[in-house]
């Protein structure tokens, strides 16, 4: 996946509702045009990956159905 700085609204990051409370652990994603951006909300400065739309949606049925673990 490619690392981008793609310039994201603050407003536009969201976390999981999965996240755990303890904000030790968190991805945030945010979405633009047909692409998602993701980033480690401890450093949101720092890097951020930009996937396509798709490939976003097909990690996350991954995860859901347990595919991944």
């Amino acid at each position: 996946m490619p690392r981008t700085n793609v310039e994201v609204p603050d407003t536009a990051w969201f976390k999981s509702s999965y996240s755990g409370g303890n904000e030790t652990e968190c991805v945030e994603t945010a979405f633009i045009a047909n692409r998602a951006a993701i980033r480690d909300s401890k450093s949101p400065h720092k890097h951020r990956l930009l996937v396509h739309s798709i490939a976003w949606t097909g990690f996350i049925g991954a995860v859901r159905s347990g595919q991944l673990g």
